[in-house]
């Protein structure tokens, strides 16, 4: 899962392309959930992370050689921890925002788990293999966490802090670090910036630390990630006092809450910022804008004239303008691999024994999990999970149950806080085309089943149409030629800060533990098209 070499020949995407093919792009160049985007360059190449909360492996690992293009390489994480904690789904925990360093010759992943505290994780080769993470320091509240490597040696620590958890926010903290980041050298830390002492301020998170011309830059967003604002600090000193301006807001803009992200510099010496969009049910897709220096301040996409506040744009120049338009991050799967696309996620760590590409040819073999009949998907660990990839698609693949499956169920997911699936389920011997959803994973809703029909086969081909506004309808059919729809169109929801999933699931209905290998569903080719 969290290696390159063996990875399934996955298809391009060809529901969503950010290279308009005439020099220009458009935002967003990534309409996936990859929330809290931190971005580097190292030579000629271009690296990002994401957090990943829950899902494992977790911390996506992207690369590409021209800002717009991006290829999902690995993950730094291939199951989360603590182990034991993660073994079960941890809806809106685990990995927080990362920050992405490069220094002394190897990479470097700084990340939060609210609950626990900030781990360090350093690797040569960006695909991997990572080191085990250290706990950097421990204690509930940590969040954000941006490292700085000054000139004079010392290394530095700046985060901000979870409400939830710390029963504050909007203040980030200061720690002097050991250069090779094994421990901090302070106790408490120096509040640097408090977000109470400036007007109209809330929720100040998310800090990127550099330092530029003599100048210290925290770029940190605040307000929400719905309707928030980009803010950059500087200073002379590191210890401050830091003036503040936001550069980067909606205004007159359709792009909500640009913020938190990273500032690049491309080879050709210009200079661009990274944030992300919550666009509820597709998640927190990413945006590129451009981005110049006036008077030893950002200006970020395009002034507007009445605030002289940057605005996001919708489409611009390329900042590369070689192709590289073989790199993109992969959504359909032919599983015919020696491994599942890099694209999946578990919906909590996972075992190699849940799953086989080789025991169906061209198919993915789910083995069924057990589970009580009165617990919903969202405490299933055993979900596989892929981001919303467009904002519009059809997506169709099909579902077979095999003959020793006895009071199973298996199919495709809308998984949100609220889930919605479409597949099959075996009472007492007889299978059935099924519609079920539950209204609210957090509350431990119960699924209901709205639609039931009896079926004379044991597979089904199963199609979802995706449209604007998350609106999305399912389909099925015997045949895979003629399709009817199953149930009413019904809106995707989000998940604890996430974007909604399209997840694959098998199991059967009991105790919570493994069946044996000859109860299982078996999925053809998740094969994404144009609407």
């Amino acid at each position: 899962m969290v290696t390159c070499s063996a990875v399934a020949q996955v298809h391009p995407s060809k529901v969503w392309k950010a290279d308009l093919g005439n020099g220009r792009y458009r935002n967003p160049i990534i309409h996936a959930d990859y929330s809290d985007p931190d971005v580097i360059r190292v030579g000629k190449h271009y690296y990002m992370t994401a957090s990943s909360f829950n899902s494992a492996p977790g911390l996506p690992l992207l690369q590409s050689d021209d800002m717009i293009h991006w290829k999902l390489v690995g993950h730094a994480l291939p199951n989360l921890v603590p182990t034991d904690m993660f073994a079960s789904p941890q809806h809106g925990k685990g990995v927080w925002a990362p920050s992405l360093r490069f220094h002394d010759e190897k990479f470097w992943i700084f990340y939060p788990d609210p609950d626990v505290g900030i781990y360090v994780i350093t690797a040569k080769d960006f695909a991997g293999p990572w080191s085990t993470p250290h706990l950097l320091i421990a204690g509930k509240g940590l969040i954000d966490p941006t490292p700085l490597w000054d000139e004079d040696g010392k290394a530095w620590l700046l985060h901000a802090w979870a409400k939830s958890r710390a029963g504050f926010n909007n203040q980030l903290t200061l720690r002097q670090m050991a250069p090779d980041a094994s421990t901090l050298l302070d106790e408490q830390g120096i509040l640097l910036v408090d977000g109470n002492k400036l007007a109209g301020y809330k929720t100040l998170e998310g800090p990127k630390f550099y330092k530029y011309q003599g100048w210290y830059y925290i770029f940190a967003p605040a307000g929400g990630v719905e309707t928030g604002w980009q803010t950059v600090f500087r200073s002379r000193q590191i210890l401050g006092p830091y003036e503040d301006k936001i550069v980067l807001a909606q205004g007159s803009s359709r792009t909500n809450g640009p913020h938190q992200g990273a500032w690049v510099r491309a080879e050709d010496g210009s200079d661009w910022f990274y944030h992300f969009q919550d666009r509820k049910a597709y998640g927190r897709i990413v945006h590129l804008q451009p981005m110049r220096w006036e008077n030893a301040w950002p200006v970020m996409g395009v002034p507007n004239q009445q605030t002289g506040i940057g605005e996001p744009v919708a489409e611009w120049s390329k900042p590369i303008q070689r192709s590289s338009s073989a790199a993109q991050i992969k959504d359909s799967d032919d599983f015919t691999g020696q491994e599942l696309g890099l694209q999946w996620q578990w919906n909590a760590n996972w075992q190699s024994t849940w799953y086989s590409l080789s025991a169906h040819p061209k198919h993915l073999r789910l083995y069924s999990q057990a589970w009580p009949e009165s617990a919903n998907l969202g405490d299933l660990p055993s979900i596989l999970l892929q981001k919303i990839p467009a904002p519009t698609f059809t997506l169709n693949t099909s579902v077979r149950l095999s003959e020793d499956s006895a009071n199973s169920r298996a199919g495709l997911v809308v998984y949100g806080q609220q889930y919605v699936w479409a597949g099959l389920k075996k009472l007492d011997g007889h299978t059935n085309v099924v519609l079920a959803t539950c209204t609210d994973i957090l509350k431990q809703c119960q699924e209901t089943i709205t639609h039931s029909i009896p079926l004379q086969q044991s597979k089904l081909y199963l199609r979802l149409e995706m449209k604007e506004f998350a609106l999305a309808q399912f389909s099925y059919s015997l045949d895979g030629r003629r399709y009817q729809p199953l149930g009413k169109a019904f809106t995707a929801t989000a998940g604890r800060w996430v974007g909604a999933k399209l997840g694959l699931f098998s199991i059967a209905d009991g105790v919570r533990e493994t069946k044996t290998n000859n109860d299982y569903a078996d999925f053809s080719a998740f094969r994404f098209s144009v609407n």
